[in-house]
């Protein structure tokens, strides 16, 4: 689905992953390392709040206040702190961007879109069915590249291991591209923030 006129800049933006030490360094865990990058890049507090279902702070990019949010659920119950953090601060649907990992782009590569399918991602899916509604799917995604087993019946397992030490450069340098992009996507230029994105890829 295409970006226009009628989607705004980020209120919200969501890192998924899973908590706990045991999966911090996971591939699964790709959208907290870029909500992680952003709150030191611009000095954010992450504060555990029982009412969001997880660590919540504010950042300010370009002049423009956002928050930033890492659910303290399970992945595949992403949707109860994403859909309560929405309602609480009155963010539509399409002000949010949700980061995450991406197994049909390989490692160093990260796109920007908004819209579309969940793709079997747990994290996806369960924040679509918590918002609900016609423009459930309609939020933004940063897509970070991790790579593929190869072989679906490898997939969960994959995610749930870290990335070899090549892959894990090539994911932290991909996160940094998008850190340095998110000033034009705070301005209102979505078109321009993957303009910047999409122009390269490191991949592998």
């Amino acid at each position: 689905m295409p970006d226009g006129e009628n989607a705004p800049p980020p209120e919200l933006i969501v890192g998924l992953g899973n908590p706990g030490a045991e999966y911090r360094d996971t591939r699964h865990n790709a959208g907290f390392w870029f909500a992680e990058a952003l709150a030191r890049k611009f000095g954010a507090s992450l504060e555990n709040k029982t009412r969001f279902c997880g660590r919540i702070g504010r950042i300010t990019i370009g002049g423009r206040r956002l928050r930033l949010l890492l659910p303290g659920t399970w992945m595949n119950l992403s949707g109860d702190s994403v859909a309560a953090t929405a309602a609480f601060y009155r963010i539509p649907v399409r002000a949010i961007l949700v980061a995450h990992d991406e197994i049909d782009l390989a490692p160093g590569t990260v796109r920007l879109k908004r819209g579309g399918g969940v793709a079997g991602h747990n994290g996806l899916r369960h924040i679509v069915q918590r918002i609900g509604g016609g423009d459930a799917r309609d939020f933004r995604r940063l897509r970070i590249g991790v790579g593929h087993p190869g072989n679906k019946d490898e997939v969960v397992s994959y995610v749930l291991h870290a990335p070899t030490a090549d892959e894990r450069t090539l994911i932290e340098g991909a996160i940094a591209d998008a850190v340095t992009c998110m000033d034009t996507l705070a301005a209102g230029d979505c078109e321009g923030a993957m303009r910047k994105l999409h122009g390269g890829g490191r991949g592998v």
